[in-house]
């Protein structure tokens, strides 16, 4: 069990950043698009957030949602926010390139963390979806990232936690191997057991937003089902209570 573990919160707004730091966090992870599952934010996200936390603020690098297989002209938009980001006095920038085999894009991964630096580099969960989680590791190993984020290549870590478990031990303490999606209190002491070196959650909470007018003919997103007058935020109460429970497995 290791003695130190990160809380990393992946946060999709500043009120997101600046509770993650109130209730204790280690850094955040700063996203837009929660719905693709975390794409680039906005440049005045990205500057307010550096000048607002004391914390680690890592950056998503991520173009646009869906698949992780990107074109040259998305590759050099990555490598443009990479600078953009270092720029901003970032602590970290986290990324994934695949294959269309489904396999790691070592090379470009390569390429995309020697520009980071001195920066470090979270290789997401991309590794989730690769072909063979054992090869794809080995290549961001060879890539010089410094952290994996993976659920065990299933939906939840409660479901991949045996693969989490056999990730942290093919690593070896030659990455950092973190685990997330539906991290809470309650399975946080069995992930910390499992040997992560850190966890990551959004802590997440709703509240109704506070129009009067609301027409339920229009669905902004495009997709009905879709909440159009909920806004989300990471919750201090949620994020203390799994950072009482790493506190009291280290």
């Amino acid at each position: 069990m290791k003695n130190n573990i990160d809380v990393e919160i992946c946060t999709f707004s500043l009120e997101s950043c600046l509770n993650a730091q109130l209730a204790g966090a280690s850094r955040v992870e700063l996203c837009s698009g929660m719905y693709d599952g975390g794409t680039t934010p906005s440049a005045a996200m990205i500057r307010m957030a550096r000048e607002k936390l004391s914390i680690q603020l890592y950056v998503m690098i991520r173009p646009r949602g869906g698949d992780f297989l990107y074109s040259d002209l998305e590759f050099e938009m990555m490598k443009e926010d990479i600078r953009f980001v270092k720029a901003c006095r970032a602590d970290g920038v986290v990324l994934g390139i695949l294959n269309a085999d489904g396999s790691v894009d070592v090379r470009r991964t390569r390429e995309l963390v020697e520009l980071a630096a001195p920066l470090k580099v979270t290789f997401h969960r991309a590794i989730d979806m690769t072909r063979d989680m054992e090869e794809a590791l080995e290549g961001i190993i060879e890539a010089g990232c410094y952290r994996v984020l993976t659920s065990g290549g299933r939906n939840t870590v409660n479901e991949g936690m045996e693969r989490i478990k056999a990730l942290v031990k093919q690593a070896g303490g030659r990455v950092q191997i973190m685990a997330g999606s539906g991290v809470n209190a309650a399975n946080a002491g069995m992930l910390i057991e499992a040997g992560v070196d850190a966890i990551h959650l959004s802590g997440k909470s709703g509240r109704d937003s506070e129009m009067e007018f609301r027409n339920p003919n229009v669905f902004m997103g495009g997709v009905p089902g879709l909440p159009e007058y909920e806004q989300y935020y990471s919750d201090v109460e949620k994020i203390k209570a799994v950072l009482d429970k790493v506190q009291c497995k280290v």
